[in-house]
């Protein structure tokens, strides 16, 4: 199964299977570490916030 991916990725991804990790930083820089953090940020405001405070909001309006 093929999933698209942006060109971004793609470049990132071969970057990484080239070199490792490390590579990827030295290459591409602060840029990688900061799409990590705001992907994490995201991801977790999501989980840990929203969905609580929407089924919080829901169940403290049936009584």
């Amino acid at each position: 199964m093929s999933f698209r991916q942006p060109e971004f990725i793609k470049s990132w991804l071969y970057i990484y299977r080239d070199g490792g990790l490390l590579h990827l930083l030295k290459v591409k820089g602060w840029v990688v570490a900061g799409a990590f953090f705001l992907f994490y940020l995201v991801r977790d405001s999501v989980l840990y916030i929203i969905i609580p405070y929407l089924a919080y909001s829901n169940i403290s309006s049936c009584s």
